[in-house]
């Protein structure tokens, strides 16, 4: 029988036009217990904190809303581990590029605005635009079709770099740059993510409005919906409540990196907000109160490539549309700065999830928090437990030794394929170790994902660890054998 807790009340909640109306009450220092019970509340609350820990998490926020509306709101671990702050639920947190469905609904109102056009050519608004842009349009940019290229590349981030974290650029500037860079693809033709797309849009509603992309989302939408606490990154505006991101370098957590001012004020995902504010937003998306229907379904519609077919990922317009176990979700990921989050929303089924989390994306996986949650509001959206595979002992006994080695940190390179681009010192070690369970020389390792190439290369996933407290190790193999890549990330089926 399918366990809904939040079931027999959708039908009396209201979807009323949050802009024209006072905004709900979102307070609530550590929780805010609405409509869900207390027996629940504590399931959820014993699964965050136990994730949060084994991902080595300082500090969660997590927004759960029914029908537009805050279910249960609360705060787990640190905002500033220096100052032994906690997460709250007007913490202030990173979106990363989450934020790039703000963008998107800006392009959208401008289009509806008469303002711009979805099918005008991206050239209309940049005369910089190379002869390599012909056909691309701001539908390509918004959909990761274009084809333009990455700005975020390897190496072109570094000191030094076309697009050097720590230099300041103008405006002007950073298109010319993105301009200069090779296409590659045809646009329409193929799908890849990249934040050169949205650093481009935000550019463009400067250049169409007079206004700072800012500045526009700030007036436009979330000034009226009484989105107080969101706003574009600043370092050196005083913040209240802003929580601290963190990374993890060689097993040791750490400050965020610095960036320049420029870095943190592109649309490609540079917002602060907090799950309060995120609730707002999200009963205005629920309430269909931000754009027309028709450019509200275009959002949440996969664009289709220049062949008729889906692109591959099921991108719409600054959000991931696909099902899952027979159910619509709408979702987007992002991370940048310590910061890492996620939103998934269950449109038929009136439940939406928002997690923060201040650690980097190579350790923290709020998505993964929020597929559990979920299952723990509604059975029917419970991730299935992984299957044991057939495996290779050879392959095993070889990934194991790695993981050995790198814990007495050897030297790894032997173990990697040419042109991994890793590093293998004893930094690499640290990182391997610190992010295995403890226990894990005496548990099995058990195959729980595999894709074999006819090349003979591939990627496997291990789950490594005692039980409840495992991980899992992705681990892609070259045609030679050799690592050509690894993480090692939470396992889903400890719940």
């Amino acid at each position: 029988m399918r366990r809904i807790l939040i079931g027999v009340l959708a039908g009396t909640l209201s979807s009323g036009a949050l802009a024209a109306a006072p905004s709900p009450s979102f307070a609530g220092d550590r929780a805010s217990l609405a409509m869900l019970d207390a027996a629940a509340a504590r399931r959820i609350d014993d699964y965050v904190e136990r994730e949060r820990r084994r991902q080595r998490i300082p500090g969660v926020a997590l927004g759960l809303f029914s029908h537009g509306r805050p279910l249960y709101l609360k705060g787990y671990g640190l905002a500033d581990v220096e100052w032994d702050a906690p997460v709250q639920t007007d913490t202030v947190m990173q979106t990363g590029s989450l934020a790039k469905q703000f963008v998107a609904t800006a392009i959208l109102k401008l289009a509806e605005d008469g303002k711009l056009k979805l099918e005008d050519p991206v050239s209309l608004y940049f005369p910089e635009a190379p002869a390599a842009w012909a056909g691309i349009t701001l539908e390509h940019l918004l959909s990761h079709t274009s084809g333009i290229g990455a700005y975020d590349g390897a190496g072109l981030t570094d000191p030094g770099g076309a697009f050097d974290y720590r230099r300041d650029f103008t405006e002007d500037a950073l298109a010319a740059a993105i301009a200069a860079l090779p296409v590659e693809f045809k646009p329409g033709e193929d799908w890849r993510y990249n934040n050169a797309n949205y650093v481009l849009l935000g550019i463009l509603i400067h250049r169409v409005t007079g206004r700072f992309y800012g500045d526009y989302l700030q007036d436009v939408f979330f000034r009226p919906l009484g989105m107080t606490r969101t706003r574009v990154i600043s370092d050196a505006d005083i913040i209240p409540k802003r929580a601290s991101g963190y990374e993890i370098r060689a097993g040791a957590l750490r400050n965020q990196a610095w960036v320049s001012p420029t870095f943190n004020a592109t649309a490609d995902g540079t917002i602060y907000t907090t799950i309060e504010d995120m609730g707002r937003w999200e009963q205005a998306l629920d309430a269909g109160n931000l754009l027309s229907a028709p450019s509200m379904a275009r959002l949440w519609t996969p664009v289709r490539l220049s062949n008729g077919a889906p692109n591959p990922q099921g991108y719409g317009l600054g959000w991931r549309i696909n099902s899952f176990k027979g159910h619509r979700r709408i979702s987007h990921n992002g991370a940048w700065q310590g910061f890492t989050s996620a939103m998934v929303r269950f449109p038929d089924d009136g439940l939406t999830l928002v997690v923060f989390a201040n650690l980097d994306s190579g350790n923290a996986r709020p998505d993964l928090i929020a597929r559990v949650v979920a299952g723990l509001v509604d059975d029917e959206l419970m991730p299935d437990m992984s299957p044991v595979l057939q495996d290779d002992p050879a392959r095993a006994d070889q990934l194991r030794h790695f993981l050995e080695k790198a814990a007495r940190g050897d030297d790894l390179t032997n173990d990697f394929a040419v042109g991994s681009g890793y590093r293998p010192d004893a930094a690499l070690g640290l990182d391997v170790a610190a992010a295995l369970p403890g226990g894990w020389r005496d548990a099995p390792m058990v195959l729980v994902g595999k894709l074999d190439r006819p090349d003979g290369s591939g990627r496997f996933s291990y789950r490594i660890g005692p039980e409840a407290d495992s991980r899992l190790l992705t681990v892609a193999l070259s045609p030679s054998g050799r690592i050509a890549g690894y993480g090692i990330a939470p396992d889903p089926d400890n719940r």
